[in-house]
């Protein structure tokens, strides 16, 4: 059974920066796209980056020149880089491969953007 770990959420102002990792375990990891997902209370979870096996990206627009998804296969992990953060980028991040079937959700790491 695959596992998902995320971390490195927190409270951060608007403009700053934070980096989001999810580490997975149970499973060839480099085969499979991965994303990152975020909620907010009351609304569906959305996509917000993905990335092939091969290194390949793609973004939400509302994040686009501003996140940055990778990933290391020798570590099993995929990373967020969030710069120049926003109120509204204020949910629960979570990963998970791209596609279904989705393994079971992680616990997510919370980010809020707030002075």
């Amino acid at each position: 059974q695959v596992q998902l770990v995320e971390s490195g959420g927190g409270l951060v102002q608007p403009g700053g920066s934070l980096r989001l990792s999810c580490a997975a375990s149970g499973t060839i990891f480099s085969l499979f796209f991965m994303g990152w997902y975020r909620q907010t209370p009351g609304k569906q979870r959305e996509m917000v980056a993905e990335i092939t096996s091969s290194g390949r990206t793609n973004y939400a627009d509302s994040v686009e020149g501003r996140f940055t998804i990778s990933r290391d296969d020798a570590k099993n992990t995929v990373y967020l880089q969030m710069n120049s953060l926003k109120a509204e980028d204020t949910a629960v991040y979570y990963c998970n491969r791209v596609g279904t079937p989705r393994w079971s959700w992680g616990q997510g790491t919370q980010v809020t953007v707030s002075s």
